[in-house]
């Protein structure tokens, strides 16, 4: 009976969406809320890369953009997967930006329903009924999640993880950096790492000369220079991909002209140069997707290895 219910709810989406494309309503897009330079929106003005490349799918589209922000909070009974789903099969939006494409979260959804994430005209979450999920697809990759290394400018230069060798690089512990410092070619960085509590100003530590580096994703370094643009840090040269993308994310059910739109928008983006452009004007450290754009994330064999 749940399944019958579940498939009657997908095909009344997709009627709805096939309806909306047909008469060229708003192209709907969730962004998460606050995650600048990726996308954020304050007092109803959107703004971030993730914002410039759902313009770029709109317009290719010949629709208008809307911009749905939501805030994800991790529980113990939903995933960002579950609420995004949600989000997508409660018809809110025909895509979500900037999902984490691992393969374990894409597909057939692992739990029948869940509630949506806040968003704005959402009930309390106790009061948000339970959506019936779908089928999780992706778009192509259009970023790669990467490490750097945030240091002053004077420092020697870092263009790979073996110029940290001797120096005291600081990394949260219970981060993918501070397990990449920990296991890369059998410890070799391990002696000279200065472990960082989940509490502690790593910002702080820099300027204090605790640690004379900082391995750390370089979305927390690009929230870190919007928030304190006169900071003396830099980020090294060094780019580490973690083996994940970021991409868009929509329903099976949906119409197949919205990936392939989609698609095509950041395969040209890609090569005329917009994609980097865009990112340079928004403030982000933007790295090109590796390759296989969806995989089933980091593994420790893969941090250990250049």
């Amino acid at each position: 009976m749940r399944a019958l219910e579940a498939l009657k709810h997908g095909l009344g989406v997709a009627a709805l969406w096939l309806s909306n494309w047909a008469v060229g309503a708003p192209l709907t897009v969730c962004v998460s809320q606050d995650n600048p330079p990726q996308s954020q929106v304050r007092a109803g003005q959107a703004s971030g890369f993730d914002i410039r490349l759902a313009r770029a799918v709109a317009e290719a589209s010949g629709r208008e953009l809307k911009v749905l922000p939501f805030e994800t909070e991790f529980e113990k009974e939903s995933t960002l997967a579950h609420e995004v789903n949600a989000l997508l099969s409660s018809g809110l939006c025909d895509l979500v930006s900037g999902f984490p494409l691992l393969s374990a979260d894409l597909g057939p959804a692992s739990r029948p329903s869940a509630r949506t994430p806040d968003h704005p005209g959402a009930k309390r979450k106790r009061e948000r009924p339970f959506v019936p999920l779908g089928e999780l697809v992706a778009s192509n990759a259009y970023q790669a999640a990467t490490l750097a290394v945030a240091q002053a400018p004077n420092q020697p230069a870092v263009r790979t993880l073996m110029d940290l060798q001797g120096r005291q690089t600081g990394a949260v512990t219970g981060t993918l950096a501070g397990t990449l410092i920990s296991v890369y070619r059998g410890g070799a960085l391990r002696s000279h790492m200065v472990s960082l509590s989940q509490r502690e100003n790593a910002w702080a530590a820099l300027q204090t000369g605790r640690i004379d580096s900082l391995l750390l994703p370089t979305s927390a370094f690009d929230a870190h220079r919007l928030q304190h643009p006169d900071a003396p840090w830099v980020l090294a040269e060094l780019r580490r991909p973690i083996g994940l993308n970021l991409g868009f994310v929509a329903l099976a059910s949906a119409p197949q002209a919205l990936l392939s739109v989609t698609n095509q928008v950041i395969a040209q983006a890609l090569s005329d140069g917009r994609m980097q452009q865009w990112a340079q004007q928004e403030g982000l450290s933007w790295t090109p997707p590796t390759l296989p754009a969806v995989t089933p994330g980091p593994s420790l064999a893969s941090l250990g290895q250049d």
